[in-house]
């Protein structure tokens, strides 16, 4: 019985971005990495195989293989807070090989909100690490990520796209400078010491920041940021008081809700204060930016597209994009290339079986007779027999009546897909 066809029309992407969709879309839609696992054991249990979830503060993502585009849907808005007129009107669908180029240049930062981004590669690995310990990936999906790996690294040795490229961190304090006018001298307070949280330090650190107050709930992290930068902490509990003397504060946490709220920054006088909230979702409530002497900066508002180390990076799009094209075509033709394997596996088992009872027959009659050079010559007269049709397969490898003959033929049980 002969298994499905194996085709890039098998894969499906759905999800939201923030192409289309705000803050306070894409953080219904969030998915930490422990809400990504009774996704992927509920896909799992629906019968798929192949499945990786990618969710960042840009993003929550989907591919999968998978025939019907509504069950990757309704997966989706079971795991998350966000209801199908929210997808309907902000969400995507793509198929075959949209959807599995949705994930190539996703990765080589080409869909990111700061061009080339630097963290996008670490975010899509950690997805496909979680997928694989989940065992949501078989041979398909692994050789795609290859594929998709190889992309990216090559978009960086090949093109100058990581010149000057940023992350959002970098963009954030950025737009931070720009609002001061200069970071030097200015009270800033970074809530969140974790992987973002560490990167805007050291890009605060770079532009020129030196009064930079770390805080964290978990102080001994906050502190061992501290120690590597030389900054003093505070404790989380003390948050209004340090926010009350501050130009600029950074939230940067995992939380679920917002960690600062009204309560934390109303009434509070003297200068104005600028809040960059850098999670989805959001760390600081949106309310808060209602509040006098109060400029609330959220992920949409943060933009490279000015600068002009972003000029530059544009003009290797194309480059890139040809990249894509190429290992695309390389994945492509290592699909076409499953479809005969069948083929060929069962060719030599079938050559070889037959080899192998010759020679036991041989045996039979002459056994005193050592067999070693009949073993290298009868294999080597089987290779060159099956040599050319096995070349001829990969030749034509999108000719599947031509593996079909073959299989009648020979008379083989391939199995082929």
């Amino acid at each position: 019985m002969k298994q499905e066809q194996i085709s890039l029309e098998d894969f499906i992407a759905i999800g939201i971005n923030h192409w289309k969709a705000s803050v306070p879309i894409r953080e219904k839609f969030s998915l930490t990495t422990e809400e990504r696992r009774p996704f992927l054991s509920d896909a799992k249990d629906k019968g798929l195989t192949d499945v990786i979830i990618l969710s960042t503060c840009n993003r929550t993502e989907i591919l999968a293989r998978c025939k019907n585009e509504e069950m990757l849907i309704d997966l989706l808005l079971k795991h998350t807070s966000g209801t199908r007129e929210d997808f309907d009107r902000s969400g995507f669908v793509k198929k075959g090989e949209e959807a599995v180029k949705q994930l190539f240049r996703v990765s080589a930062g080409l869909d990111a909100q700061i061009l080339g981004d630097l963290q996008i590669i670490k975010q899509v690995k950690e997805a496909y690490d979680l997928a694989t310990e989940m065992k949501m990936v078989d041979s398909l999906l692994h050789r795609l990520m290859q594929f998709i790996f190889r992309a990216h690294k090559r978009s960086r040795n090949e093109t100058d796209l990581a010149t000057g490229a940023a992350t959002t961190a970098y963009a954030a304090v950025k737009f931070a400078q720009q609002r001061l006018g200069s970071l030097s001298g200015k009270n800033i307070v970074l809530i969140g010491t974790g992987k973002i949280g560490k990167i805007t330090c050291k890009n605060l650190i770079s532009l020129g920041a030196s009064k930079v107050t770390l805080v964290n709930r978990n102080l001994a992290r906050a502190e061992a940021l501290g120690d590597r930068f030389d900054l003093p902490t505070a404790k989380f509990e003390d948050i209004r008081e340090i926010i009350e003397g501050s130009d600029l504060v950074i939230v940067a946490t995992g939380a679920e809700t917002p960690v600062i709220t009204e309560s934390h920054v109303r009434g509070m006088k003297g200068k104005k204060k600028v809040l960059l909230d850098l999670s989805v979702p959001r760390n600081i409530d949106p309310m808060v930016g209602d509040l006098p002497d109060i400029e609330l900066v959220n992920m949409d508002m943060l933009s490279d597209t000015t600068d002009k180390a972003y000029k530059k990076r544009q003009k290797n799009i194309p480059l890139v994009e040809a990249i894509i094209e190429e290992e695309l075509d390389g994945y492509k033709k290592w699909l076409d290339e499953q479809k005969i394997v069948p083929t060929i596996i069962a060719l030599n088992n079938k050559m070889e079986k037959i080899r192998y009872a010759e020679i036991k027959r041989f045996q039979k009659r002459y056994p005193s007779q050592d067999i070693t050079e009949v073993e290298i010559l009868t294999r080597r007269i089987i290779n060159k027999i099956v040599a050319h049709p096995i070349d001829h397969l990969k030749g034509n490898q999108e000719t599947p009546d031509l593996a079909d003959a073959i299989d009648s033929i020979f008379k083989l049980k391939s199995n082929r897909k």
